[in-house]
């Protein structure tokens, strides 16, 4: 029997709304990595989803502000959606950010240990005593840092080691701009002897330096070996946008949802998308989101469970003081009422026969 599709318009009459007047904008901001948001923004379909009301739907990273693109990191603007890592996302909320978690995605980006051809490097065991690259970057929040400390705590564990057990090195990250250039530029000088790196443009710069594959996290059987900033990975929303006007949170999610839904039977059309998202060439999309087909969040046990522990390791080196109770943190109705809209989204019900 053929679906009855419905309008934005026809979605909006069961869509639970409050009094406040509507804000002339809904911002939302998104990583340069494999997002539902991402996937969304450009296929127009936020826009088309708002426009009913009247509301903007704009991305801070068309923002040429500097204070407002620093909302990426600082998350104190009412009515912003942000799908990003975890790590400043949690610096946010122990620093105050009025913020809610309604969801988190996990999609491996290729977390790797790279090392100079010939090093010997072939396990995580094999790390006790090196060198590590641990960069340091002058930003507010140092998320760079904390996934080097991260991804190489992942390796170290799974040989029954810890960060103690090897030479943690410092780097000025800014000394070269780009991507892991600073960390690759000293591993191919000699000064370190092994780099954590994820993600396309990492594969793409890894390669340009001469350096190989030692350690395979994404092949671990653990999946606690690549928590990391972006594994799981949180949207969150401002507290006020969620009181005031649930209707648009929620409207927002079931895009994403939708975003996801679509994405997963086209491979080759998110791969156009990741490569304009990550500003990577098709190899490096290619070897980097091989596993990254599902873009779908959700506020499992499991993912909740995994953030937690990366506040644990987040906040016992540094990176934040305040703890920040993930559970209590969590809203699952947003999602919960999202899922109920996605059967009936007008650019998935257009393309069913």
């Amino acid at each position: 029997m053929m679906r009855t599709m419905l309008s934005w318009s026809g979605l909006l009459a069961i869509l639970p709304g409050m009094s406040a007047p509507r804000p002339e904008t809904v911002w939302y901001t998104r990583c340069p990595v494999p997002t539902a948001t991402g996937i969304a923004a450009d296929q127009n379909w936020l826009a088309d989803a708002f426009a009913p009301d009247g509301v903007a739907v704009r991305s801070l990273q068309e923002e040429d502000a500097g204070d407002r693109r620093a909302e990426h990191f600082r998350h104190r603007l009412a009515t912003l959606i942000r799908e990003g890592g975890n790590v400043p996302a949690l610096w946010a909320r122990s620093n105050g950010a009025p913020t809610r978690l309604v969801g988190l995605t996990w999609i491996e980006e290729r977390q790797v240990v790279v090392a100079r051809p010939g090093a010997g490097v072939h396990g995580p065991g094999d790390l006790k005593g090196l060198r590590l690259a641990i960069p340091r970057r002058s930003i507010e929040i140092d998320f760079w840092r904390a996934m080097a400390l991260r991804g190489f705590d992942g390796a170290l564990r799974r040989a029954g080691l810890t960060l103690a057990d090897a030479d943690l090195v410092d780097l000025d990250g800014d000394v070269l701009p780009g991507q892991w250039e600073a960390e690759l530029a000293a591993l191919r000088d000699g000064r370190v002897d092994a780099v954590y790196t994820k993600g396309a443009v990492a594969v793409e710069t890894a390669a340009r330096y001469g350096a190989e594959v030692a350690i395979d996290l994404d092949a671990l059987p653990d999946r606690s070996a690549r928590v990391n900033n972006g594994t799981p990975r949180p949207i969150t929303v401002d507290q006020r946008l969620l009181d005031d006007h649930p209707d648009l949170v929620v409207r927002f999610l079931a895009v994403l949802l939708g975003a996801a839904d679509w994405a997963r039977d086209r491979p080759a059309e998110v791969a156009r998308i990741l490569g304009a998202e990550t500003g990577s060439g098709p190899a490096g999309v290619a070897a980097a989101y091989r596993n990254a087909s599902d873009l779908h969040a959700d506020l499992s046990d499991e993912r909740l469970t995994l953030l937690a522990g990366q506040e644990e390791f987040l906040r016992r080196h540094g990176f934040h003081d305040a703890p920040v109770d993930v559970s209590a943190w969590a809203d699952p109705a947003p999602l919960a009422a999202a899922r109920r809209l996605v059967p009936d989204l007008p650019f998935l019900s257009l393309e069913k026969p």
